[in-house]
């Protein structure tokens, strides 16, 4: 459960600013009541990714606080943090994202997303005459987006993430007018979003059998009882391990596709 408990505290750590408190503290509620699967499978495939040596970090330093961080650098040319068990996961003062971080942004992208949907499957407004704690939940479910969308925003997940989000809307007004739509669509797009995440952490793309592993984590939930991350992390590490060396791109290398490529 190491990984559900890092993921979890750099979510808390994100908002730690949002304000009013009955706000943050519903978003707070959220993410503690979640089984952090998203934030689970970044940190997974970025450590797996790591753990396979396709990406090197340099030894820890620690900062004047006292705080281990890492050295490595990133695809951008940033700094980013280890996932060792031993390791600082925050970026630096510079403004680097480490892999709690990255973590964190899916996560809060997929709570804020989740949010929404049960809005709209279910109104509160309906039952709730007074709009308070129903207006909470809509101002947490744009916070909780933003905010991940902000950790998210200078990585190479930023594009998937825009992505994910675009096919949620999709889904949903499709969903509105009737048409067929995959019950665990919002899980695949995530989770795809998670391991992108974290392999790119470390200089990698995700392999064909992390994302396919990906789409099958997500369509194995079973309601609010998603699957355990200590199986996560096993089958993370046993996909990165079984597939070919994936692209792999330098610190001079921005692996996003450019609006004027062919």
């Amino acid at each position: 459960m190491e990984a559900a408990v890092r993921a979890r505290k750099a979510g808390r750590q994100a908002v730690r600013d949002v304000s009013p408190d009955p706000l943050r503290e519903r978003i707070r509620t959220l993410l503690d009541e979640s089984a952090m699967v998203p934030g689970v499978l970044a940190l997974a495939s970025a450590r797996a990714v790591e753990g396979a040596g396709r990406a090197s970090v340099a030894p820890e330093t620690s900062d004047s606080d006292g705080e281990s961080r890492a050295n490595g650098t990133g695809p951008t040319g940033a700094t980013v943090g280890r996932t060792g068990s031993e390791a600082g996961r925050a970026g630096s003062a510079a403004g680097a994202v480490g892999v709690e971080e990255r973590a964190a942004g899916v996560q809060l992208i997929y709570e804020g997303l989740r949010l929404t949907r049960a809005l709209a499957d279910d109104p509160p407004w309906e039952r709730d005459s007074a709009h308070t704690d129903s207006n909470i939940d809509i101002l947490a479910a744009d916070v909780m987006v933003a905010r991940g969308f902000s950790l998210l925003a200078r990585t190479e997940a930023a594009d998937k993430a825009v992505e994910t989000v675009q096919s949620f809307g999709r889904d949903e007004t499709d969903d509105q007018q009737g048409r067929a739509v995959s019950a665990h669509a919002l899980e695949t797009d995530v989770f795809e979003l998670a391991v992108v995440a974290g392999t790119t952490a470390f200089g990698s793309d995700p392999s064909d059998a992390l994302v396919a592993y990906a789409g099958e984590l997500a369509e194995s939930l079973d309601g609010d009882r998603p699957e355990p991350p200590e199986s996560i992390a096993e089958a993370v590490e046993q996909a990165v391990a079984d597939a070919p060396n994936p692209r792999r791109f330098g610190p001079a290398e921005d692996p996003r596709p450019s609006a004027t490529d062919p």
